[in-house]
């Protein structure tokens, strides 16, 4: 068993917006993927509300998931492109502990 840190955000598109979130997304999952200190990043759109999407993330411990939300590509991708395409952004940070895999 291990330790981990588990991320959920929670990003709300404008409805006018939701397909260019869409396609922005998986840049910034490519990226994030390679960095030192994550275990894995995954996005899920809703298919009831497809200006919904779920972020699930999951690292080693908070310092490399505080690494990320510092890192060059979060700052072009998602703080300059995603983030103001948004309604909203929620972003809930968990404890985890148990087998990855």
């Amino acid at each position: 068993m291990t330790r981990h840190y588990v991320a959920i955000a929670t990003y709300t598109a404008k409805p006018d917006t939701a397909d260019q979130v869409a396609q922005l997304l998986p840049w910034l999952a490519q990226a994030s993927r390679q960095e030192p200190g994550n275990i894995s990043y995954s996005i899920a759109r809703d298919l009831e509300r497809p200006h919904v999407f779920t972020i699930v993330e999951i690292y080693d411990d908070a310092d490399a998931f505080t690494a990320h939300r510092e890192s060059a590509h979060f700052a072009s991708i998602a703080k300059m492109q995603i983030i103001p395409l948004l309604e909203s952004r929620v972003v809930v940070g968990y404890e985890g502990d148990g087998v990855i895999g």
